[in-house]
């Protein structure tokens, strides 16, 4: 009987943690306790976890981390409990240990168990599992080996249902094996019909796309050949026209020289008859030279402002300027024309990242669309808002009003990208090429815009602001659907959260933007892989 009560002792004075005597003990402000270092190791995975502190055993918590001091009336009674002897006993007196399946009936200190119920589902140490058997009432309950897991092996639909013969059942689920088998050879046959004319329509594509190439390949160079054909004809006209002109102005250069010699030696003559000391010598022979012949150019030659090509070089620039306005106008008609194109089984929107990726797009921005305060690096991928304006040289297109930039690349088909944003906030925005250079993106019909900063989104189009919830995210997708007109924000983080969607109609090629609004905002386009 002494022994028993000294067994109770033993377990009042053992570590809930470690299940062993108190070592160094400590009690904590609730009243339980502990050995030091254990709660100590407790206290500092909470610490990784939250910021809360607890008791592992009644869980009251405590918001700053109580202070341990050494309990030395607990040191000294587990002291003398360990002389009692009971240290050298065997360590299995059938409590359960942290690897076993603890006893659900047991109070206190729990007891190893030595079946599990998966009707009762609850495990039961020896005491316990008695009334098991020695009561008809548990006949039908299925024991098993201890489980930790019972949950798992428990079937919710069937547990204490009546049961049926084994081969029965097999025969009926027999049967609606032989119909799903039906459907399912049904539905590879319909799938088999589908591959094949998927393939068909692939071959069509494909003599299409062929043939589209093929004769689009002719007219362009047509084109091309019409444009060399006239560069040659224009060369050859400036080259026939120089010719004749500077045939027409070195003749009369010749005539000018030869009048020049001629008075040249006429003058030498009359200085020669001007030292003639014999009068009557010098007047008769005056008459004869002093007699002048006709000049061969009556009237001044006026020289003007050397520009005797250069309306034929407006006119040619006119013209290049005239054929680049229809190639640009025309070259967007055509890429909508292909991305219009039935290709395919128009896929569903993704819904993961990984079906996002599948349409990743690498971008690059555009140096000569920088606002002369955005410092752009890595690359043409990254943005820096500067207190400096950057030497950048003038460009019809650079952005002027404020801080904005728009990539090289146009976005066509469906493209998905994203961008890594820091400071205090940055627009992430997709526009039309002919935008205005000195407007914001949102504030009108050729921009979509989505503001994003520490504390919320907003969403901007043609001047209207809507305010948007989701969680916060240094990182936004943006997937575009050009043809089905479908454009989506995302926060990116561990998963993808839609923060907005636009459906509409989009009339041109589109380009990606970004509009940093503050010193030292920075934006990043991820490559994505």
């Amino acid at each position: 009987m002494a022994q028993k009560g000294v067994q109770l002792d033993r377990e009042t004075f053992s570590c809930s943690i470690c299940l062993d005597l108190l070592k160094d003990p400590v009690t904590i402000p609730c009243g339980h306790s502990y050995c030091m270092n254990c709660i100590k190791r407790f206290w500092d995975e909470e610490e990784e976890k939250k910021k809360l502190h607890s008791c592992p055993q009644c869980r009251k918590t405590f918001t700053l981390r109580p202070v341990l001091e050494k309990s030395t009336m607990l040191a000294v009674l587990v002291e003398q409990l360990k002389k009692t002897g009971l240290q050298a006993a065997p360590a299995d007196h059938g409590y359960a240990g942290p690897e076993d399946v603890a006893c659900d009936v047991c109070t206190g200190r729990k007891l190893k168990a030595i079946k599990s119920c998966l009707v009762c589902v609850i495990s039961y140490c020896e005491k316990h599992i008695k009334l098991h058997y020695e009561s008809a009432a548990f006949e039908k309950h299925k024991l098993v080996a201890p489980s930790k897991k019972l949950q798992e092996n428990i079937c919710s639909r069937h547990q204490g249902h009546e049961t049926v013969p084994a081969a029965a059942e097999r025969t009926e689920k027999q049967k609606e094996l032989e119909v799903r088998r039906l459907n399912i050879q049904q539905r590879i046959q319909d799938r088999e019909k589908d591959v094949k004319l998927l393939q068909q329509e692939v071959e069509a594509i494909n003599d299409s796309a062929d043939k589209a190439v093929e004769d689009s390949e002719k007219m362009l160079t047509e084109l091309i050949r019409l444009i060399q054909k006239r560069s040659s004809d224009v060369k050859q006209q400036v080259r026939s026209q120089q010719e004749t002109e500077v045939s027409r102005v070195k003749e009369l250069q010749e005539k000018l020289e030869q009048e020049i010699a001629e008075l040249k030696r006429k003058d030498a003559e009359l200085e020669q008859l001007s030292h003639t000391e014999d009068h009557n010598q010098f007047l008769h022979n005056y008459p004869s030279l002093s007699a002048l012949s006709e000049s061969t150019h009556t009237s001044s030659i006026n020289i003007g402002p050397l520009r005797y090509f250069e309306d034929v070089t407006a006119a040619v620039s006119e013209t290049r300027d005239k054929l680049q306005d229809i190639l640009r106008e025309e070259w967007t008609n055509i890429s909508l024309r292909v991305t219009e194109e039935d290709v395919l089984l128009s896929p569903s929107e993704p819904k993961t990242r990984a079906e996002f990726l599948k349409y990743s797009h690498e971008i690059t921005l555009d140096p000569n669309t920088a606002n002369r305060y955005l410092l752009l690096s890595e690359g043409n991928r990254k943005v820096t808002r500067m207190k400096q304006q950057q030497s950048y040289s003038d460009h019809p297109d650079r952005f002027s009003g404020w801080g904005q930039v728009l990539s090289r690349e146009s976005l066509t088909g469906r493209c998905y990208w994203e961008v890594e944003w820091s400071g205090e906030g940055v627009y992430v925005a997709v526009a039309y090429k002919d935008i205005s250079r000195a407007g914001r993106f949102g504030v009108n019909d050729k921009s979509w815009s989505l503001l994003c900063d520490a504390n919320s989104y907003k969403f901007f189009y043609n001047k209207v602001q809507t305010p948007l919830s989701g969680p916060r995210s240094s990182r936004v997708g943006v997937y575009l659907d050009h043809r089905a007109g479908i454009l989506s924000f995302y926060s990116v983080s561990e998963t993808m959260t839609l923060l907005h969607r636009v459906q509409t109609t989009f009339t041109q090629l589109l380009y990606a933007g970004l509009w940093l609004w503050s010193d030292g905002v920075s934006a990043e386009l991820i490559k994505l892989k």
